[in-house]
């Protein structure tokens, strides 16, 4: 038995045995309202108590998110027709749906950089990445899981019937005028179904003024001028999550002038630039970042950006296209600037080709800030900071900060900023490289021109009382 609905004061029973008075009175004396029977058959009557329960499942896990929005205001964008939006009105209104979409909403409203939709044995949980951290948010029903990544994948045009093997799709949502967010969507096949990780992609983080990154003054020039320049290579270096790509676009959004041909190859495009010619290299047809870096150096480019360098053939043609009266921007995966050049020597790229070509490397991580309303001095013993890494002139006037916590923040942490390395490439340093120096001896070199290393710009942060010291030990000490 099954109650419907109520009228006039009547609570009306689906059943299928007109029998069973006692299912009538025991919901006549559990609501205290008359009841009345409405025969139906018995298959139906078990769809619509599995329809019931599966919805108040659905309705039990959204709780569990906090937005507060009206869900109706969310617009999904279709790829095909870039002035088509579809309300989610016009979709099927189930509460799979209307969790998905506040699922999402809520990933946007706490800046998350990622969802996490995870299936296992006897569990199906949601977390997002906050501040580089992930977070568990929700545990929806286990029986609930197909349907939620069934519907994240009808969003993400990718193929509901495909399951065993890994697929890649893209959601734009509109969710007010001047607000919109991409999603990239990857799938992929675990042992007891499907796992989901959607990447936030903000259109707005391509704006984003080079004041907002938290480069010092000195940093900052040193990245203006290798900007200024018509030719030569910038390389943006860290761990995948360290916000090479937010570099990357900001240089771009700089040089973004009528006057200059810019063209990126990417894997994929993350943030739309207009103005900007942007393609997404694609192994499966051979476009991959070689063959795009080709096509670029036939198209009259000013400035070219490739996502990546991977091997030696695409760092063969960045390396000819920086020498030959073009400014190249990319991105290598090492833990510090001096690595970055030991790394292009281990591809084998001669020295001398990297020595007259790179101009400027800037390694990065980013460090959770310290919430401003919450944040509390650290008693930490001097001997303690001076083991850290600090100067004894330092800790004349210093004050470190810890994480507490408050309803404003995530765990003491609001936010990331940005700690880098900018070390440009002298003639000193030059030199040191076409005799074949290694990192630690480039990292000398640096030193002795003054460059800050990741930590010491980490511990300025500290010193600042923008982050806590084990927020930077977490991210500079390997």
């Amino acid at each position: 038995a099954l109650p419907i609905f109520k009228r006039s004061n009547r609570l009306y029973i689906a059943i299928s045995d007109p029998m069973n008075l006692l299912a009538l009175d025991e919901f006549k004396f559990s609501t205290g309202i008359p009841t009345e029977p409405i025969l139906v058959e018995d298959n139906k009557l078990s769809e619509l108590i599995t329809t019931s329960l599966e919805a108040s499942d659905t309705m039990t896990a959204w709780q569990e998110l906090d937005l507060e929005e009206d869900l109706d205001n969310i617009s999904v964008k279709e790829e095909e027709s870039n002035d088509n939006l579809i309300k989610t009105g016009d979709f099927d209104e189930t509460p799979v749906v209307r969790f998905v979409n506040k699922m999402m909403l809520d990933a946007i409203r706490q800046s998350a950089s990622d969802i996490h939709l995870e299936t296992y044995e006897k569990q199906f949980r949601v977390r997002f990445r906050i501040d580089g951290i992930l977070s568990e948010i929700a545990n929806p029903p286990l029986n609930l899981a197909p349907k939620i990544i069934a519907r994240v994948k009808v969003m993400s045009r990718m193929d509901i019937s495909e399951r065993r093997i890994p697929q890649d799709g893209r959601i734009k949502i509109q969710i007010s005028k001047k607000k919109g967010m991409d999603f990239r969507v990857n799938s992929c096949p675990t042992l007891y179904g499907e796992k989901i990780v959607l990447r936030l992609l903000d259109p707005s983080s391509a704006t984003l003024g080079i004041d907002a990154l938290g480069y010092d003054d000195q940093q900052k020039k040193l990245y203006l001028n290798a900007l200024s320049k018509p030719y030569g290579m910038i390389l943006v270096t860290g761990p995948t999550g360290s916000g090479k790509t937010v570099s990357l676009y900001t240089g771009l959004n700089i040089l973004n002038t009528p006057d200059r041909n810019i063209s990126t190859a990417e894997d994929p495009a993350e943030i739309n630039m207009p103005g900007v010619n942007q393609v997404n290299v694609n192994a499966k047809v051979g476009l991959d970042f070689s063959n795009a870096l080709r096509a670029f150096l036939r198209q009259d480019p000013d400035v070219i950006m490739v996502g990546e360098i991977r091997d030696l053939e695409t760092a063969e043609i960045a390396i000819k296209a920086a020498q030959t009266g073009h400014l190249v921007l990319s991105t290598l995966h090492t833990n510090d600037a001096p690595q970055t050049l030991t790394r292009l020597m281990n591809m084998g790229v001669p020295a001398f080709n990297i020595a007259s070509s790179v101009s400027l490397i800037i390694a990065q991580r980013l460090a959770r800030r310290l919430c401003p309303h919450c944040k509390a001095p650290d008693d930490i013993p001097r001997e303690a900071l001076l083991e850290e890494g600090f100067t004894e002139a330092d800790l004349n006037d210093i004050k470190i900060y810890k994480a507490v916590g408050c309803n404003r923040c995530t765990k003491g942490y609001k936010g990331r900023l940005g700690i880098f390395q900018v070390m440009p490439i002298s003639d000193a340093m030059g030199r040191l490289i076409m005799e074949g120096g290694n990192a630690l001896q480039i990292a000398d070199q640096s030193k002795k021109e003054g460059i800050p290393d990741l930590r010491e710009s980490g511990l300025r942060q500290a010193k600042e009382g923008l982050t806590s010291l084990e927020e930077i030990n977490r991210v500079t000490k390997d």
